[in-house]
């Protein structure tokens, strides 16, 4: 295999614990609405952008104008009530300066929007770190679609076989693999062993594969 030089990250559940937050906003955001929606199946689906979201939970279509409605509902609640109590996962900043200091490229691929990804690597006190940033905005399609990481990749300047993906959900593992590009996994976001059972390697949350750094693919 071709030497890593750059790393692609999710942010969501990967880096911040804020996949429990995003769920209750769209909940929230679809009880406005009078849309009832159980939470687990919410859960499930987060990490995905809101064009895949939508329609496989509540069988919307993101353009529509209800669609629209609920997305920027669920921004507005997201940012009034949860983005505040979101904290980064042990070990998240320690884990970028690694990698960064061992000169890797560090490259977001996210499936929320700019001003959210932003706000949420802030938090974890890496912004300046990051190299590549692509959000929502910079694609048609989100994960599970490889539309993300080909933007990133193109904007890194760097080919599939010099880079991991570091995700924790199955669409982020689905998103990279399309693009031939191996994922490392997270339990931390709320997936289990046998929804990530196609990454290359699975850790706890990033202050696991920091502390296991030099047995890792990245070694």
């Amino acid at each position: 295999m071709a030497q890593v030089e750059g790393m692609i990250l999710d942010v969501d559940g990967t880096l911040v614990d804020s996949n429990d937050a995003h769920a209750h906003s769209w909940e929230e955001a679809f009880g406005e609405h009078g849309i009832h929606v159980p939470y687990a199946r919410i859960f499930q689906a987060i990490g995905m952008g809101g064009d895949n979201f939508l329609p496989a939970v509540v069988s919307i279509e993101k353009d529509t104008a209800l669609g629209q409605a609920l997305s920027q509902r669920r921004a507005e609640i997201f940012k009034e009530r949860y983005l505040s109590q979101v904290r980064p996962f042990p070990g998240a900043q320690a884990l970028l300066q690694t990698m960064h200091d061992r000169g890797l490229k560090l490259i977001v691929a996210s499936s929320g929007k700019e001003d959210e990804v932003n706000a949420l690597l802030d938090i974890v006190g890496v912004t300046k770190l990051i190299d590549v940033l692509t959000s929502a905005s910079d694609v048609q399609n989100s994960k599970p679609a490889p539309d993300p990481i080909h933007v990133a990749l193109k904007k890194a300047g760097l080919p599939p076989e010099a880079v991991w993906m570091l995700g924790d959900t199955p669409y982020d593992i689905e998103a990279a693999s399309k693009a031939g590009v191996p994922t490392m996994a997270v339990r931390c976001g709320g997936h289990s062993d046998d929804e990530l059972a196609e990454a290359a390697a699975i850790y706890d949350g990033p202050g696991d594969l920091l502390a296991h750094y030099d047995e890792s693919p990245l070694a």
